[in-house]
């Protein structure tokens, strides 16, 4: 029995719970880190400490191959320093419960990326579900673009992040079925913390310092950038591709529940409406 056909253990279950659970946090510990630090060290706290959480597991890894370095190097632009850098920038105007609503449109925005940039053959009932997709992320944005226009600039960040995580799937697809998961994504993130290196150390002169919030980078950056992806990656090989996608459905509960609770975060109507019709589309898209 494949993958794909497999049933769910109480394994699968933990992992899954897990991987969506830490993933949903991940706005919670950036506002949280936002209290004392800057958004450029927040950024580079996160990349470095999940660099080095993933290069702490000791598995035995295939070297990259020069034709792929290159590959590798785009993964740690689009996956890593591109994306996690518009993340605390954004949440400087917009709350955590918001941003987490918005990161439920990466099934629709990879399906879009996959026709436009990469010519993936997309059927009807996919486009279908981009359609309906985009426009739940319209009502999602809705309230924060009409109450101020640094509002509209935390939304739009939050898109281009997820937008090049979108990006960034198609680019790892092949490099993780040839190397593994973590090998790709480890040696990625070490360009990565190259790249947010400056940024993180012009963000250091005008920080401050909190225990609190440097608990939190590094449970932003060891869980959600290091002990997810490792969880993500083992449910991937256990149930496969498909179902491990269920994640990004409760990745926006996850941050809704905890934004509301501990951050008491505004949440609209309209946004959960949004969220609600992100959700469907992103099923109808990746449904066979």
């Amino acid at each position: 029995m494949n993958a794909e056909n497999s049933r769910f253990q109480l394994l699968d279950w933990g992992l899954l719970l897990g991987a969506a659970g830490i993933w949903g946090a991940s706005f919670f510990f950036i506002d949280i880190g936002l209290e004392a630090f800057s958004p450029g060290l927040v950024t580079f706290f996160r990349i470095g400490f999940g660099c080095l959480t993933l290069w702490a597991v000791p598995i035995r890894a295939p070297q990259i191959e020069p034709e792929d370095r290159k590959k590798v190097m785009w993964l740690g632009v689009t996956w890593m320093a591109f994306p996690l850098s518009m993340f605390p920038v954004a949440q400087q105007w917009i709350n955590s419960s918001m941003t987490g609503m918005l990161n439920s449109a990466m099934p629709i925005l990879t399906v879009l990326v996959g026709l436009v940039m990469f010519k993936i053959p997309t059927a009807s009932k996919q486009l279908l579900g981009v359609a309906t997709g985009l426009g739940g992320l319209v009502l999602i944005g809705i309230p924060e673009v009409t109450t101020d226009g640094t509002n509209a600039l935390g939304v739009l960040l939050v898109v281009l992040a997820v937008l090049s995580y979108a990006v960034a799937v198609h680019i790892a697809g092949p490099l993780q079925r040839k190397y593994g998961a973590i090998p790709v994504v480890r040696w990625a993130l070490l360009f990565a913390v190259i790249l947010s290196a400056p940024y993180g150390i012009i963000g250091a002169t005008n920080s401050g310092f909190g225990w609190g919030p440097m608990i939190a980078c590094f449970a932003l950056g060891a869980g959600g950038t290091g002990i997810a992806y490792a969880l993500a990656a083992e449910l991937n090989g256990r149930v496969g591709a498909v179902r491990t996608s269920i994640v990004t459905y409760l990745i926006p509960i996850v941050a809704i529940v905890l934004g509301v609770v501990f951050r008491d975060d505004d949440v609209t109507v309209w946004a959960i409406v949004g969220t609600v019709i992100v959700l469907g589309g992103a099923y109808t898209a990746n449904s066979n």
